[in-house]
């Protein structure tokens, strides 16, 4: 069985092989914004051509596994390229979505005068009311007016409107009459995207139920649209393996529950890395890493303790709230295609703008005329001319300079000088996220082994360590391609989840078990139908808890299988003033605590990932110095003859001082001063603090 994931991310596409000896084979290609099947195509290409077939005899492996990660929905989000979005809504509560429990300004500070009022993905003309009514014990007060749908639902023809959101009140406990709309919509509307919020997000809280299928409909006709194309594609090429998609929750899922559930797919890419990193981490025999992933247009980052990755699912994407369960991968717009600009201060700036995949930065040589992080990377002798991409590139310095002019000049530096205070701003920005995530939150982030991806993740990594005193930094041999390595680790599976809210002295603990055991019948079913053996199937139960009287609620995964008792409800608890105390520092025993939603995470054993080890050097490192070139290190001293490495050449136990340059075919790995860079048994690049 040969197992393939695949990153489309904003500038390059990433591929990587795991073949039946065990061994990763990578590949890159450039992204295609105007249609990513194209870049998909094109990578998988690459890895049939280095097999020595062609495409559709790899394709036509039926063993073949293709797991696919894609910022897709995220991105369409972000730009506003969406679907035009009806709402049905309980009558009385179309609101819901612009009054969002009151937040506002959420991507800016509150003293921010000049900040526009928020604008709901779907018009208030357009979130229209249905008489219907369903009490918060499940009970129908008042059956679904169908009149109500039909009239909408011409309304919504009129408007040309292509996807449409049912939300009604307490659907999370019967959805009897959301159900009733969703068919009617589905029946005339055969052409729209129609979802329902039991199906999206089957828990309590209006708004945040309302908000996530809102956005799910929104990005639904171009998620649908993109996966059609792709299995048209592949089955054009004879493809007759399996297809998954990467959720943003951290686990993979089928193509058919993707479409239906397009909202699972925000930061599908991002949520990868972390899984790689837990991998990474115990190889140096640590579970407490910081995994970043610097691509071409953002830096994502996730603190990792006791190797668990965290999730939220309070994740604000531009302005719209997504309330599912998703692994919480922050970021800030800093990366290889990121611009450089003055502010109104004089002061020179990285990002969020970027130059992206097309035209990407100057240097590239494919009409981008702004000054981005990599031609800073390239002026500063970082960065190789003739190889990056292992050579696939030439990278145009004449073309960098001249776009650093632009924020050099205004302000009297040199291009030297300017290339620098790019490279030291990204940085800056990069760490404060860091610190972000860390420090603020109580935690030393000396205490964190930073692990390092992304194509330009290397080239920045050590600085961004060096600022923050972090003594140890992994470059995995496979960072070009970080998200795809993290697909290998990740597992194939759904998380489901039921509202209980209840206090425990009134907790029907019949109900409990019985939402318990349909959930875990669902994800049985739902593995099943992916072929999955029974005795492959994995099941975890959790409880979202509180003590009475607060407004956040603590995941507690202390639930055992099977019939729960007052025995196991002890248990349960005590395991809550546990975590609340291992999260805030103390607890409070003597207070009643109240359930929220029961939860389960069906997924399917998988083995263990092994990486291929190398051979251990028998030489001096300096028989692999492949060259040397200047590198601005310090705009004082000016540029210093630096030794380059080939790191295709060197071996388990190759040691190189700072300060150096290791080329790969994918990255280049730039070793400060400050750090000694060993290689160890799997090819990861360790920089450990002098």
């Amino acid at each position: 069985m040969t197992r393939v994931t695949i990153d489309v991310g904003g500038t390059f596409t990433d591929c990587l092989v795991l073949d039946e000896r065990g061994e990763i084979h990578a590949f890159k290609a450039q992204t295609t914004p105007e249609d990513p099947t194209l870049g998909f195509i094109n990578v998988l290409d690459k890895a049939a051509a280095s097999f020595g077939r062609t495409l559709p005899q790899f394709l036509s492996d039926p063993g073949l596994l293709i797991a696919h990660g894609t910022t897709l929905s995220t991105n369409a989000l972000l730009t506003g390229k969406i679907a035009k979005v009806g709402l049905l809504a309980t009558e009385g509560f179309r609101d819901t979505l612009q009054i969002r429990r009151g937040y506002k300004n959420v991507n800016t500070t509150r003293f921010n005068l000049f900040v526009p009022p928020y604008r709901p993905v779907g018009p208030r003309y357009l979130r229209l009311p249905i008489r219907e009514r369903t009490h918060y014990t499940g009970a129908v007060a008042i059956p679904l007016k169908e009149d109500d749908v039909y009239r909408a639902i011409s309304r919504m023809k009129a408007e040309r409107v292509e996807a449409v959101a049912v939300c009604f009140l307490h659907s999370y406990i019967n959805p009897s009459n959301e159900r009733k709309a969703l068919e009617i919509c589905r029946r005339e509307m055969p052409g729209s995207y129609v979802t329902a919020s039991h199906e999206v997000l089957p828990v309590f809280r209006e708004f945040e139920r309302f908000s996530t299928t809102v956005v799910s409909a929104a990005v639904g006709p171009i998620t649908a649209s993109y996966l059609q194309r792709l299995r048209k594609k592949l089955s054009d090429l004879d493809f007759k393996g399996t297809l998954y998609m990467v959720q943003g929750g951290g686990m993979v899922q089928s193509v058919e529950e993707s479409a239906r559930r397009a909202v699972s797919l925000i930061c599908s890419g991002p949520a990868a890395a972390p899984s790689g990193a837990i991998r990474l981490g115990q190889s140096v025999g640590t579970d407490n890493v910081f995994s970043v992933d610097m691509g071409g247009t953002s830096y994502d980052v996730c603190l990792i303790r006791n190797g668990v990755i965290p999730t939220t699912d309070m994740n604000w994407v531009g302005e719209e709230l997504v309330a599912m369960k998703l692994v919480d991968v922050p970021s800030v717009g800093a990366g290889g295609g990121s611009i450089a600009w003055i502010n109104s201060l004089g002061l020179i700036e990285v990002g969020p703008q970027s130059a992206g995949a097309d035209p990407g930065p100057a240097c590239y040589g494919r009409g981008g005329t702004e000054p981005a992080t990599t031609d800073a990377d390239l002026v500063l002798g970082f960065v190789p001319a003739d190889y990056f991409l292992g050579g696939e590139m030439v990278l145009k310095e004449d073309l960098a300079r001249e776009a650093i002019r632009k924020v050099a000049d205004p302000l009297g530096l040199d291009v030297p000088q300017a290339a620098y205070t790019i490279f030291t701003t990204v940085n800056s920005v990069m760490a404060d996220k860091m610190t972000e995530i860390s420090t603020k939150r109580g935690y030393d982030i000396r205490d964190f082994v930073l692990v390092v991806g992304g194509g330009a993740g290397p080239v920045h990594g050590g600085h961004v360590a060096e600022l923050l005193g972090i003594p140890k930094v992994i470059v995995p041999r496979f960072a070009a391609t970080y998200s795809a390595f993290g697909m290998l680790n990740m597992e194939l599976g759904r998380d489901f989840a039921r509202s209980i809210i209840s206090r425990q002295s009134l907790l029907d603990l019949a109900r409990l078990n019985r939402l318990f055991e349909e959930m875990e019948d669902e994800g049985r079913q739902v593995l099943r139908e992916l072929g999955t053996k029974p005795e492959d199937i994995v099941l975890k139960r959790s409880v979202e808890m509180r003590y009475l009287g607060q407004f956040h609620e603590v995941l507690v995964t202390d639930v055992p299988l099977g019939n729960v008792g007052e025995g196991e409800l002890e248990s349960i608890v005590a395991a809550f003033h546990r975590r609340h105390r291992e999260l805030y520092t103390f607890e409070m025993p003597g207070r009643e605590v109240e359930f929220l939603n029961a939860c389960v995470k069906a997924s399917v054993r998988r083995e263990h990932l092994t990486l291929a080890t190398i051979p251990r050097a028998k030489d001096n490192v300096e028989r692999c110095l492949k060259r040397r070139r200047p590198a601005l290190w310090d705009p004082a001293k000016g540029y210093e003859v630096t030794p380059v490495y080939d790191g295709e050449r060197l071996a388990a136990g190759h040691r190189i001082s700072g300060p150096a340059i290791i080329e790969e075919r994918a990255t280049t790995i730039v070793v400060p001063g400050a750090y000694e860079c060993s290689v160890d048994r799997v090819k990861n690049y360790i920089l450990n603090r002098r």
